[in-house]
């Protein structure tokens, strides 16, 4: 770290704040030879490594728009997509790893996705594991109420149980 000013080696950090996400460390600094100080902030790199085997920079706005469209036509808010997207990005974080696969980026999106809502779910599943036939959706409708049942959890409202007591 070279200071601004004089261009000296070496600086003392006088404060450390994490930003509100948690994703960046703001620092004030001080240089010991001019006495000036400045401000540094720290993020993490973290790399997407695509199928073509290009590595570009991880993007929440690439989460967001992916599943953006999953979500179009359903009862789910932009808030409720930036917090599923920031969920991603600590997921994805929390591997430790400074390079992901994208296949990996597609499976963290699953979980978040399929707790916002069981629609929007099964469209991006749909076309993440590529969905061939009407048994790859049975499959997956099978799997989620098999879930369903055994969590207790009740459907969304507006949207009633495949099986209806009586």
């Amino acid at each position: 770290m070279h200071c601004p000013f004089c261009r000296n080696t070496d600086s003392r950090v006088i404060d450390s704040r994490t930003s509100e996400d948690g994703s960046s460390i703001r620092r004030r600094r001080q240089c010991p030879q001019c006495n000036r100080r400045f401000t540094t902030s720290e993020t993490t790199s973290l790399s997407v490594l695509k199928r073509s085997g290009a590595s570009e920079p991880f993007s929440r706005a690439k989460v967001l728009v992916g599943v953006r469209k999953a979500c179009q036509g359903r009862p789910v808010t932009e808030d409720q997509l930036a917090i599923l997207a920031q969920r991603v990005e600590e997921t994805i974080r929390a591997q430790g790893s400074a390079e992901v696969d994208a296949h990996e980026v597609g499976m963290a999106v699953l979980e978040p996705l399929r707790e916002l809502d069981e629609v929007a779910y099964l469209r991006f599943a749909s076309v993440y594991q590529g969905f061939e036939s009407l048994e790859d959706f049975e499959a997956a409708i099978t799997l989620l109420r098999a879930e369903r049942d055994a969590t207790g959890v009740e459907p969304t409202p507006g949207h009633p149980s495949p099986v209806s007591p009586q």
